[in-house]
């Protein structure tokens, strides 16, 4: 795990243990993370072996988990991964410690030395916008993944008129056009400071090729806030109710607009690149 990551990972580390009691009231993000699961299930294989990246405590894989997938979860905080595991042990899931930079590396672990590759692969809520560099992402998953299997990348958009709103109104004019500067920019989580990157569509696209071919986008939040807009957001919720249904319109027309872009891969036949054990 490099430098960047570990900040992260300690980061993400210290909010562990109240990290759902934060996020898992607030219904912005509930309406989001429909959205995802929506796509999830509409393209994974019923009962298929899912990889998540950036799995964090486990809400997703757990969701999955009890549809009757077979989830392994990876996330680069341990802390997180301790709470995946409590989750996801009791339905056959399984939750490793590892960044999305290292996973060519570990490919051979997480895949059974390739006799069990994965049928599909998705990463929620933009922990991939924490890795600056996403070419080893698409390199491990070009290894683990099935000919034919789905990758769906959730990430943050790179233009949401919701968070400008939402800024405006909290008067802070500096955090309005954050999403448009380009390279690592400081985030911080719980006093600890890390790296993002606001990664265009255009370099999300070239990093996954020539292995995956780009099937479209989906965004996520076009209308439904930001989590910034909470907790008040939250004290409203039929207006919420109105948003998302509109979101299930305008996801695909306005993707580019949304809080998050769900990016949908599909992983092609050319063969996958040498990985180091």
């Amino acid at each position: 795990m490099n430098s960047q990551m570990r900040a992260a990972a300690f980061a993400f580390d210290a909010i562990a243990g109240r990290f759902d009691d934060r996020f898992g009231g607030w219904h912005s993000v509930a309406a989001q993370r429909r959205a995802v699961r929506r796509a999830l299930v509409e393209l994974f294989a019923p009962g298929g072996r899912i990889l998540e990246i950036g799995g964090g405590t486990g809400e997703d894989a757990r969701f999955l988990a009890r549809e009757g997938y077979q989830v392994v979860l990876t996330d680069p905080s341990s802390a997180m991964v301790n709470a995946a595991r409590a989750k996801l042990a009791p339905l056959g899931g399984r939750a490793e410690i590892a960044s999305a930079e290292d996973l060519e590396n570990i490919a051979g672990r997480l895949t059974e030395n390739g006799l069990a590759k994965f049928d599909g692969a998705f990463s929620n809520f933009a922990p991939l916008n924490c890795v600056l560099d996403l070419n080893p992402v698409a390199r491990g998953l070009a290894h683990m993944l099935e000919p034919g299997a789905p990758a769906l990348l959730v990430l943050f958009g790179t233009f949401c008129p919701g968070e400008m709103i939402t800024e405006l109104a909290r008067f802070r004019f500096g955090q309005m056009f954050r999403r448009g500067q380009r390279g690592p920019i400081v985030a911080r989580l719980s006093e600890r400071k890390f790296e993002i990157v606001y990664h265009r569509r255009a370099e999300v696209k070239k990093a996954f090729a020539p292995w995956f071919d780009f099937e479209g986008s989906l965004g996520i939040g076009v209308t439904v806030p930001p989590s910034g807009a909470e907790p008040w957001i939250s004290r409203y919720p039929k207006i919420l109710a109105g948003m998302e249904a509109v979101d299930r319109i305008l996801s695909g027309p306005l993707a580019v607009l949304g809080d998050h872009v769900l990016y949908h891969f599909r992983r092609n036949s050319i063969t996958a690149p040498q990985t180091i054990e």
